[in-house]
């Protein structure tokens, strides 16, 4: 087994070509600074080139997957252009041509979220809990969600998790399709497990082909959205609805919106 240096991503690679990335900072429910970014995009990027990684397995730990951006380091250093490494990070999970099979328990909330979009299985416990929380704080759909995701669920069950923000279950993440199955908590790592390792099992330069194909419609399309609303969530950063948002959230209040047009 091979492993990162990084203790906040750790990746292992099987003997059966399985690479593990495991977001791993339960203190902070696994929230996602600049650094962790810039990991998992390495990590990702440097699986694609490994000729004996055949597929991905994304998970968090055992009672949650990630509450998204660490907002303390995100408004600290603000991404303000596409060499970001949250960019980067949502470019190499988007562009990857091997298979990603992720495995959520607990939190999945804003890119937690967003980066399902871009795996290929998905597995969640019942306990786990999904949001995109962007326009509760001033902002807008990320990782070509806007696109995806009504494409997925259809326009309004898309519109009503983007538009309110609201949690919802793992039981409505299967119903609208953004997860494969839902399992008791305490199996679904394993469940994902056996199931990235079916997937390396087979033939390999099949699997790739057949991604490629059901992802080939779209791959324009794709890079198009993610670059159009990541230039949107730099310009409204620094808005005021953001940063009254941002403002309510460190203060432990609710936010007014009520003196913005």
């Amino acid at each position: 087994m091979s492993n990162s240096e990084s203790h906040l991503i750790l990746v292992t690679k099987s003997q059966s070509g399985v690479l593990r990335i495991a977001i791993n900072r339960p203190e902070k429910k696994n929230a996602l600074t600049i650094e962790m970014y810039a990991a998992l995009a390495q990590s990702i990027r440097q699986g694609e080139a490994d000729t004996s990684v055949r597929v991905f397995l994304l998970h968090g730990t055992e009672d949650c997957f990630s509450s998204g951006n660490d907002l303390k380091d995100f408004l600290e250093s603000p991404p303000k252009d596409e060499s970001s490494p949250v960019f980067q990070f949502i470019q190499a999970i988007s562009q990857a041509e091997k298979p990603i099979v992720a495995a959520v328990n607990g939190p999945a909330v804003g890119i937690g979220t967003t980066m399902l979009l871009h795996c290929d299985l998905v597995y969640a416990g019942s306990n786990a809990r999904f949001m995109m929380p962007f326009v509760n704080l001033g902002l807008n759909p990320e990782a070509a969600s806007s696109l995806l995701l009504p494409r997925l669920a259809g326009y309004q069950r898309a519109a009503e998790v983007l538009l309110l923000g609201e949690l919802f279950s793992a039981e409505k993440a299967r119903e609208i399709g953004l997860v494969n199955s839902v399992l008791p908590d305490a199996e679904v790592l394993e469940f994902a497990s056996a199931q990235a390792n079916k997937l390396a099992a087979k033939p390999f330069a099949s699997v790739l082909l057949t991604k490629a194909l059901l992802k080939k419609e779209d791959k324009a399309a794709i890079q198009r959205i993610i670059s159009e609303e990541f230039q949107y969530i730099i310009e409204r950063l620094g808005s005021p609805e953001a940063v009254e948002a941002f403002n309510a959230f460190f203060e432990r209040r609710k936010p007014d919106f009520s003196q913005f047009n």
